[in-house]
């Protein structure tokens, strides 16, 4: 997933070791992959990349934030899309989205981290608060270009077809586990274009 910005999972005003934060990320991703979601843990994961359990918890809240933001925000962390068109940065914010679900990790962590969400609120919030929300916001900058050509509203929901971008990934490969063929991304780009593009 492309380099990794700081997200604000880490206490405010903390000097963040990058090469340790990058350690745990990659130790993480590894051990799901070839462990599963259920067998890996905070203390494995310490091990791996060689620091202490109170290094990983201070930064997250526990095994399930960490394999989220390890596994499902490789598009958070990529630039925003400014391919000069609405269709292409919306192909080329699903291509990335593609990308992340159809990971091994992907496969690996998103059975676990579903039970997990669903069996904690508190988990969710921050999970929307401190990844989702600033991905999105980050985001707008796609719409507010294409309402600046004329390509779309300045009444669009972002909110609403950000989510209709990541469901229809999500649904297609990461729950039926359907193989995504070269024009998914494209596909899926024109069909949500053309919903709302300006009239």
């Amino acid at each position: 997933m492309v380099s990794r910005m700081t997200h604000p999972s880490a206490p405010r005003g903390r000097p963040r070791d990058i090469r340790a934060h990058q350690a745990i990320l990659t130790s993480t991703i590894e051990l799901v992959t070839e462990l599963g979601y259920a067998a890996t843990s905070v203390g494995a994961v310490a091990a791996r990349a060689g620091v202490g359990k109170d290094t990983i918890y201070r930064r997250w809240s526990g095994k399930a934030e960490l394999v989220y933001e390890a596994v499902f925000t490789e598009t958070e962390a990529a630039p925003v899309p400014d391919t000069g068109s609405l269709t292409g940065d919306l192909t080329a914010l699903l291509e990335s989205l593609i990308h992340e679900f159809t990971a091994p990790a992907a496969a690996a962590a998103l059975p676990g981290l579903l039970a997990d969400f669903a069996a904690g609120p508190e988990l969710q919030a921050r999970i929307r608060s401190q990844f989702l929300a600033p991905a999105k916001e980050s985001l707008v900058a796609v719409f507010e270009r294409a309402v600046r050509r004329g390509e779309t509203d300045p009444s669009v929901p972002v909110d609403l077809v950000l989510d209709t971008l990541a469901g229809a990934v999500f649904f297609h490969v990461g729950l039926v586990g359907e193989r995504p063929t070269r024009q998914l991304a494209t596909q899926l780009a024109a069909i949500v274009g053309r919903g709302i593009e300006a009239r």
